[in-house]
């Protein structure tokens, strides 16, 4: 039975909020249980989307579409800012498509936050030398191999950048270590090989190249450098022989015919360079350099022969050349050259003219200019451009004889001031000569003569 208060029953208010408070306590149980499991829902349905979002980036990327895969991996760092995963694959993505400084701050970022992870440091390395960063990229790299130096491909691209960044024996070095890691690497022991190039090593540069050519028969640039190798050598059989097996590598390409038709030439093999270079014009028909180097050969066998035929040859081969509108200084040069042996002048001055309007010019010209306007007495045009032939040759053609017409000249038209630096310039290259003695007295005569 129920007492109601006040009927001999005390009231107790425990009796009323017990159950209220049991109540309370289980709803707030309740509840945290709720938050509990919601928030390990969150946390789940987090994680599943996350992984939704690298899979879905990294599909976009193997079906081509990187512009959906940045936007997948842009959502993956949005859901986890601190994943190093999501910011390497958004940061490589960028590399990818050259938004190269965009990869810098993903790539950057992937690295800090696992500081122990090589492939960040790899990729920065990488994007750094495609900015052509080449100091920066050897950090990168060098700070990549203290962490593992165990990878060749990673050495590789040490040697890579520090060849760029004109460093040839530490080149050398790194990539020393990247063959003894992986001697297959045909790359490696074609830098290896330019490297020792530039050391002055010509034996071992040699073999570096011939390795990286049998490894990879398919590589060009191997076989590109064994030929200017041999060539500088004066071993132009061995490098007719690269040039052969690189036309025959790429046989739609003009220039490769043109390297060995004019590689024919320099062993005075012309019958062959001829050869080469005819098939070439009847396979190019539209391409200026192949009719360039054709009549570049006939007139070289003509000059070598004195034979008027392959003069005429020279003539319309390069008239043919010439008449291109990316006619080179040099076929420009060739042509006034060609005419002037045959006995055209007027017409190989105007044709060199036009070569000194072509850049880069052909310092040649003006000399060849020079031996024309002479014959006409018109010796200040000759002085002038024996000096700007001078000028553009500087130090890497001697210019003893050149200064000492250009003296001659200069003392012809009264400019014995002019004539004596030159001379000056002759005897300093060349030493005195009776020739410049007798030029420098009669200078410093009209110097003492001139008021």
């Amino acid at each position: 039975m129920t007492l109601e208060p006040g009927l001999g029953q005390k009231f107790h208010p425990d009796a009323i909020l017990s159950p209220v408070r049991r109540y309370i306590v289980a709803l707030v149980v309740l509840a945290g249980g709720v938050a509990a499991g919601a928030t390990s829902y969150i946390a789940y349905a987090t994680d599943r989307e996350y992984t939704r979002l690298i899979a879905a980036g990294d599909q976009a990327i193997a079906d081509g579409r990187p512009y959906q895969a940045l936007e997948s991996y842009s959502g993956a760092i949005a859901l986890r800012p601190e994943s190093m995963v999501a910011h390497l694959k958004r940061g490589d993505t960028y590399r990818e498509r050259g938004q190269l400084e965009a990869a810098l701050r993903d790539l950057r970022r992937a690295s800090a936050l696992d500081p122990t992870a090589t492939l960040p440091l790899e990729l920065l390395g990488d994007t750094n030398l495609a900015l052509l960063r080449y100091g920066r990229a050897i950090e990168r790299y060098e700070t990549c191999l203290n962490l593992d130096d165990r990878s060749a491909r990673v050495w590789y691209k040490l040697g890579l950048a520090r060849y760029r960044d004109s460093q040839p024996a530490p080149a050398r070095d790194a990539l020393q270590k990247a063959i003894s890691l992986d001697k297959g690497l045909a790359e490696a022991h074609l830098l290896l090989g330019l490297s020792f190039r530039d050391l002055g090593d010509a034996a071992l540069a040699r073999r570096s190249l011939e390795t990286a050519a049998q490894l990879s028969p398919a590589l060009r640039e191997p076989r590109e450098a064994l030929a200017g190798l041999f060539a500088s050598l004066g071993e132009n059989a061995r490098a007719i022989d690269q040039l052969e097996a690189l036309a025959a590598l790429d046989p739609n390409r003009p220039d490769r015919h043109v390297a060995l038709g004019l590689a024919h030439a320099r062993a005075r093999r012309y019958e062959a360079a001829v050869l080469t270079l005819s098939r070439a014009v009847e396979r190019f028909p539209d391409e200026t350099a192949v009719y360039a180097a054709l009549g570049h050969v006939w007139l070289e066998a003509a000059e070598t022969r004195a034979d008027p035929i392959a003069l005429k040859k020279a003539v319309q081969a390069l008239s043919t050349a010439a008449s291109h509108v990316d006619a080179t200084s040099d076929t420009l040069t060739d042509l006034g050259r060609a005419l002037i042996a045959s006995n055209d002048d007027a017409a190989a001055e105007r044709v060199l003219r036009q070569a000194l309007t072509r850049l880069p010019i052909q310092p040649e010209a003006y000399r060849y200019l020079a031996a024309i306007v002479i014959k006409d007495g018109r010796v200040q045009d000759a002085r002038d451009a024996l000096v700007r032939y001078a000028t553009l040759v500087g130090d890497e053609e001697p210019v003893a004889a050149i200064a000492t017409q250009i003296a001659t000249y200069s003392l012809r038209l009264g400019e014995s001031q002019l004539a004596l630096r030159w001379i000056d310039r002759a005897v300093d290259e060349g030493g005195p000569t009776p020739v410049l003695t007798s030029l420098k007295q009669r200078a410093e005569a009209a110097a003492k003569a001139t008021p």
